[in-house]
């Protein structure tokens, strides 16, 4: 550093993944799209490598005023985009429980402030060792250290064991943890708990939070991509039965649902049994995001009010949300159908936008891959395709390439 502080920080000296994402994007100025994967972005592209932005979502923007755009929005958001958020994810089963919503700009502020508000500085932060390496950065920015449970057991199911193992020891040294669980469609595998391992967390939750204060982050992003939207939320109502001493707060993106990355609009949402807690969770997320981003950007906001305020529009971003789906979900098979045909296992897979395999050296898969016009992003313990972001057929080839490099 020279000016600048490190604070216990590395700072890398570029992101590991618009830094392969860039390598690929000058690929393809010079070889031609069809010709160059790049299967590292984590956005929805047709099979011809364009955007996908639903349409429906584009007829909302289109009703936008001026002052949509340029308006402040308030500090925790509109109550508009709050009432949309509650409908999105709740759908029809409303929670017994108090429930409170904050709005965020996108899912990595909300991650940051709940790591923020519900641990110390020098706590641990727990997570599946499969998981987004922003997580680690944004723990470290803030004075936190990242701990990881192995996310899958011999069988390929969640690791339930392990994750009571390491929570506990969190737990018997800390007087509150937040435990940070990114499913459905996980990223970077695609992996969807079941209903039966969520009976599980919940019983591991109750029992270690009899001691220490646990904040359980559902991060969602990808919950709209996970396969039929009802199925994919059936979970949530057994969060009611975590008990008050586990905060249950789910991190809303509608930049993934609705197609909007750029506009950077999110939500936290609370549900607690309390609403002591509840009315405490609304005053420290505003608290933080005041003192972090002011307020988020009103027209991501007014955009989503006014989709749920209009079931037809409603319903035609729900019928073209189902159709990315469905291609998200046809390119994810042929990915792992292709890798089980040349012998080779995908790390277990439901849905989304990502999937992995998992190798001794990363680097050196991924740099063997970039030989071929393949671009992935290697992590600690695997190479990450983004099915979102290749077609099918791109899909089967960089399935077959890393079968070829792994043999």
């Amino acid at each position: 550093m020279i000016f600048a502080q490190e604070n216990n920080r590395t700072i890398p000296k570029e992101d590991k993944v618009f830094a392969v994402n860039a390598r690929a994007k000058a690929a393809i100025a010079e070889k031609g799209k069809e010709n160059v994967a790049n299967a590292t972005i984590g956005a929805l592209l047709d099979d011809e490598g364009n955007l996908v932005v639903l349409s429906s979502v584009m007829e909302a923007i289109n009703r936008l005023e001026a002052e949509d755009y340029a308006e402040y929005a308030p500090i925790g958001g509109t109550p508009e985009f709050k009432e949309a958020v509650k409908k999105a994810l709740f759908m029809d089963s409303v929670p017994g429980e108090e429930v409170r919503v904050v709005g965020t700009p996108g899912g990595t502020g909300a991650i940051r402030n709940v790591i923020s508000n519900y641990t110390k500085s020098g706590d641990s932060v727990l997570t599946h060792d499969w998981f987004w390496a922003n997580y680690r950065g944004i723990c470290h920015e803030i004075g936190r250290e990242l701990e990881t449970f192995e996310m899958f057991d011999a069988e390929g199911g969640f690791n339930i064991d392990d994750f009571a193992a390491k929570l506990g020891a969190i737990a018997e040294r800390q007087e509150s943890a937040v435990v940070i669980l990114n499913t459905p469609a996980h990223n970077p595998t695609g992996y969807s708990l079941t209903d039966e391992d969520w009976d599980k967390v919940i019983a591991v939750l109750r029992e270690k939070s009899a001691g220490c204060k646990i904040t359980l982050f559902v991060d969602i992003a990808y919950i709209d991509f996970a396969g039929e939207e009802k199925e994919a939320r059936s979970f949530i109502p057994k969060l009611e039965g975590a008990g008050e001493n586990v905060l249950v707060v789910f991190g809303y993106s509608a930049s993934k649902t609705l197609t909007l990355y750029g506009m950077r609009c999110g939500a936290l949402v609370c549900m607690n049994p309390s609403a002591e807690i509840a009315d405490e969770f609304q005053k420290v997320m505003e608290f933080s995001g005041r003192t972090s981003w002011s307020n988020c950007n009103r027209s991501g906001q007014v955009v989503m009010g006014k989709i749920y305020e209009d079931p037809a529009l409603l319903a035609k971003v729900s019928e073209e949300r189902a159709a990315a789906r469905d291609m998200l979900l046809e390119r994810g098979r042929a990915f792992e159908e292709t890798l089980a045909a040349e012998g080779v296992k995908c790390v277990p897979f439901s849905a989304g936008f990502f999937a992995s395999v998992a190798c001794d050296d990363p680097e050196a898969v991924a740099a063997k891959l970039e030989e071929q016009d393949i671009y992935a992003v290697a992590l600690a313990k695997g190479v990450r395709i983004s099915v979102a972001s290749i077609s099918k057929d791109k899909c089967i080839k960089a399935a077959k390439a890393i079968a070829a490099i792994l043999r």
